[in-house]
């Protein structure tokens, strides 16, 4: 394929784009971190250049939608193309954004870009923007973790599936199709074409692949999904009009691969309650006058990004907790994550608060904790749990092989085990050094710790001898605050303590 990219495509990545550029509806299912948004890019210039469509909308999930505004479009565009026009939706529409918006429908000769997120798509004046700029020019529209439409009841399904109709092309992106059954794909592929899967409705597509039973609870009865079935069949129509790759599949991927961070909106109290923490840090560390140490500006920086993940400990000790979007942010990326995951935390509380929510969603069996709570017994036993490792002896099992030993006075024998455990929470002070997780392909930092050996040390425990798989790396962020800083300091290596001395503290608070 010949094509003036701003970069060139990945084998995998060409592989999508000769397969899908010319469709008018197709699927790319590629796990996260094998590049689908660039994919997405170079399929929108190559249709412009072809004549096949003017612009593009994108929908996408909050956390994700100004990704392509910041990161995604400037890297990815071709040059030739200058960038287009890129328009960003927001909920205030100011007098700015509304010109904004109206530069879409203005006449010009540049592909032109609006990214919105799907919340807007429920109110009546995202959708009534969108509905009138996809039939005003010929338009490609994108789904974003289409999984957000996986649900064909609700109301934000219905209304994508009716803008739908009005784009000329269609594309949807996930590398999870299928979040919890089969089921899940209809929505999506209703959005592309409803002819693509063969069923006029939802419960005709529901008749052939799920296996129902009747149940009868408090007096009413309904059907109920106990199972599926022809399976094989549903990935052959699938396979018609989509692209999948894993990971696993992506020889030509690099080792370790960062993510653009996961923006996590502050919410009022947030914000509230930072700016006056941020405003006591100014007073505390001017009266330090010019050369305020290092240590001390950590100190208010700690107090600030405590803020941003929802929390606070007082001078006396009491913690006070800001109602907060973070764990709402980490469901949508384990939503999109495949394999097994580590996840870390600085702070015992944010612990604390991923283990409520992994429980009631998972199950207790679904995780395990490392930190500095986990007694010294059980911690040998969470890794082994991870790395889907048990020791055995007769007819005797354990995960815990000192205990076994001393209890049975035999050497247990290692053997391979499917493990019920997908997730390993843990903070970076306890568990970044030392262990080996090798059977993670996914990293997550929830809230970072500021020290770069930490951060260094907790990204190889995945990466290490031992793991054969691209390892992706995704920090959750809270733009322009101190939050973002750190993430940017520890991404290029750099020393925080070392940032922050003599009177540079102050581009930080």
């Amino acid at each position: 394929m010949k094509y003036p990219f701003r970069h060139t495509p990945y084998d995998h990545q060409l592989t999508a784009l000769e397969k899908g550029w010319k469709a008018r509806e197709y699927a790319y299912l590629m796990e996260m971190g094998t590049g689908k948004t660039k994919v997405t890019i170079d399929n929108a210039a190559m249709l412009y250049d072809a004549g096949k469509i003017a612009s593009v909308v994108v929908i996408a999930p909050k956390g994700v939608y100004r990704n392509w505004t910041d990161k995604e479009l400037p890297t990815h565009t071709p040059l030739h193309l200058n960038e287009g026009r890129i328009v960003t939706w927001s909920s205030s529409l100011t007098k700015k954004k509304k010109a904004e918006i109206n530069t879409l429908f203005e006449p010009h000769n540049d592909l032109s870009w609006f990214i919105i997120n799907i919340d807007a798509v429920n109110t009546k004046k995202g959708y009534t923007v969108l509905e009138k700029f996809l039939t005003s020019r010929e338009c490609m529209l994108v789904i974003d973790e289409s999984t957000i439409i996986k649900s064909p009841t609700a109301k934000r399904t219905k209304a994508t599936v009716k803008l739908g109709k009005l784009a000329r092309y269609r594309r949807i992106l996930t590398g999870s199709p299928i979040t919890k059954s089969p089921l899940d794909l209809y929505s999506q592929a209703e959005f592309l074409n409803p002819a693509l899967l063969g069923f006029s409705s939802f419960y005709s597509f529901r008749r052939r692949y799920a296996i129902m039973q009747r149940r009868d609870f408090g007096g009413r009865a309904f059907d109920q999904v106990v199972g599926f079935q022809n399976t094989e069949e549903l990935q052959g129509v699938l396979k018609e009009f989509s692209y999948r790759v894993t990971k696993d599949e992506c020889l030509d991927l690099p080792e370790k691969i960062y993510m653009p961070p996961r923006p996590v909106e502050l919410t009022k109290e947030q914000k509230s309650a930072y700016d006056d923490m941020r405003r006591m840090a100014l007073v505390i560390l001017e009266e330090e006058e010019m050369e305020a140490s290092a240590s001390a500006a950590i100190v208010q920086l700690l107090r600030l990004h405590q803020i941003v993940c929802g929390h606070l400990t007082m001078d006396d000790g009491t913690v006070k907790e800001f109602p907060n979007n973070r764990i709402k942010e980490l469901d949508s990326v384990l939503e999109e994550a495949t394999g097994k995951v580590i996840i870390w935390a600085n702070y015992r509380l944010d612990i604390k608060r991923i283990s409520e929510y992994l429980e009631d969603k998972y199950g207790a069996e679904a995780f395990v904790t490392y930190f500095g709570d986990t007694k010294d017994a059980e911690r040998q036993e969470a890794v082994s749990k991870f790395q889907d490792v048990v020791w055995k002896s007769g007819e005797e099992e354990s995960y815990d092989r000192a205990e076994l030993r001393q209890r049975t006075g035999i050497e247990p024998v290692s053997v391979e085990k499917q493990s019920p455990v997908k997730y390993f929470l843990g903070n970076t002070q306890t568990g970044g050094y030392g262990i080996t997780l090798t059977q993670a392909t996914t990293v997550i930092y929830y809230s970072n710790n500021y020290d770069l050996e930490k951060r260094l040390q907790s990204e190889d425990r995945a990466h290490r001898i031992g793991q054969h798989h691209p390892v992706v790396y995704v920090d959750l962020v809270c733009p322009g605050t101190v939050d973002q800083k750190i993430i940017s300091a520890l991404r290029s290596k750099n020393n925080i303590a070392r940032m922050v001395t003599g009177d540079k503290w102050r581009d930080w608070i």
